[in-house]
């Protein structure tokens, strides 16, 4: 059972950055890993995903102002942000794609990025 531990998040002005990080419990090499944010009375939405190979892709309202990263060796996921806004206040998410169609999705708890205007 793979667990991941997100850190990272906090209280930034509009304009700051944050870097969040992703722990795993174990390796994920074989693994999609993503992150997602959930604002308050809100669905849950993609941010930014790495494949195993290195591929990224981002929301588009982070283009531009995230950046996703993978350390295999560390079981690790990063999260960069800049640029912060207001509306990126979220409670950011973690996961780790099943690797097969009857695979498991892993999620972490969520760390809390508030940003102040």
């Amino acid at each position: 059972q793979l667990q991941l531990l997100e850190s990272g998040g906090g209280l930034v002005q509009a304009g700051g950055s944050l870097r969040l990080s992703c722990a795993a419990s174990g390796s994920v090499l074989a693994h999609t890993m993503g992150w997602y944010r959930q604002a308050p009375g809100k669905q849950r939405e993609l941010v930014a995903r790495i494949t195993s190979g290195g591929s990224t892709n981002y929301a588009d309202t982070v283009q531009g102002r995230a950046a996703i990263s993978r350390d295999n060796a560390k079981n690790t996921v990063y999260l960069q942000m800049n640029t912060l806004k207001p509306e990126d206040t979220a409670v950011y998410f973690c996961s780790a794609e099943a690797i097969t169609p009857w695979g498991k999705t892993y999620w972490g708890q969520g760390t809390q990025v508030t940003v102040s205007a």
